[in-house]
């Protein structure tokens, strides 16, 4: 079913939630960059009473950053290897990580081989610039320092990481692999529960995600009311699952049309 125009969302639905998951790139962000209109959004979800969640297959490194920094509530990163949040009162950073030392030093020595192959096979790729800072997965560049590549060589790389017994989902920039048994989908239900003491199965219409490619798919399939900015049509040939709801513009500025659909809805449902 094609995705409805976001102006269709029921009000009622939207006055009931209570968290916005949110991809990043090319969801929050345009272009690569966090606008003030996208970070303002973040923001104002919050001051509206909302829970923000970005769930991203960005690195560790740049989830210590968004926890510690961003006006968010956690954020789940390396495609669901891990979570981390800011506890204001006690100025203290909190990771929960899905693998302990001696799991990640196993999967550092697994990954590397994986990335020599895939370097070697697939010309015009190469390692994401944000390789240093990740625990868990290997990130394959395809279109965001490199010059684009064609659909077959992002095909040629996930079967080579598939090949290798890894897990592979595209973005909209990068080919994350991992050898672990997470996603976006099962390690927000295990934050949701552990974090914020909800069932996410039972609170999913209460809850929005919204993205933009293949890799938030079974984001797009859990959630009833799973939100896509304009750009997700991009990907409609390698997403298994649509959104519900799409967005008039795309990227950050699409997000920012939802949080104000939000609030506008929860302030009206209280006046």
């Amino acid at each position: 079913m094609e995705p409805r125009p976001l102006a269709a969302f029921p009000r009622a639905a939207a006055a009931a939630v209570h968290t916005v998951l949110a991809d990043i790139d090319d969801t929050l962000t345009t272009d690569g960059r966090l606008t003030a209109r996208a970070y303002g959004a973040i923001e104002a979800l919050r001051a509206a009473g909302l829970r923000v969640v970005p769930v991203t297959g960005r690195p560790a490194g740049w989830c210590d950053h968004i926890a510690r920094m961003w006006p968010v509530d956690a954020v789940i990163g390396e495609n669901g290897a891990f979570w981390m949040w800011h506890d204001e009162r006690a100025g203290k950073l909190h990771s929960r990580h899905l693998l302990d030392d001696a799991g990640r030093a196993d999967f550092a020595r697994r990954l590397a081989a994986v990335r020599e192959r895939v370097l070697r096979e697939v010309p015009g790729c190469a390692a994401a610039s944000d390789q240093f800072c990740r625990l868990y997965d290997l990130a394959i560049d395809f279109r965001e320092d490199v010059a684009p590549l064609p659909p077959a060589s992002i095909d040629r790389i996930v079967a080579l990481m598939r090949d290798a017994g890894m897990n592979a989902k595209v973005s909209s920039i990068h080919v994350n692999g991992w050898f672990g048994d997470w996603d976006k989908l099962s390690t927000t239900r295990l934050m949701m529960r552990e974090r914020f003491g909800l069932d996410l199965d039972a609170e999913r219409s209460r809850c929005v995600f919204v993205g933009d490619s293949p890799n938030d798919a079974p984001m797009f399939a859990f959630f009833p009311n799973a939100v896509g900015v304009a750009n997700v049509l991009d990907f409609r040939d390698r997403l298994d699952a649509l959104p519900a709801w799409i967005t008039p513009s795309r990227c950050g500025a699409g997000f920012s049309e939802l949080a104000r659909m939000l609030i506008d809805a929860r302030s009206d449902a209280t006046d």
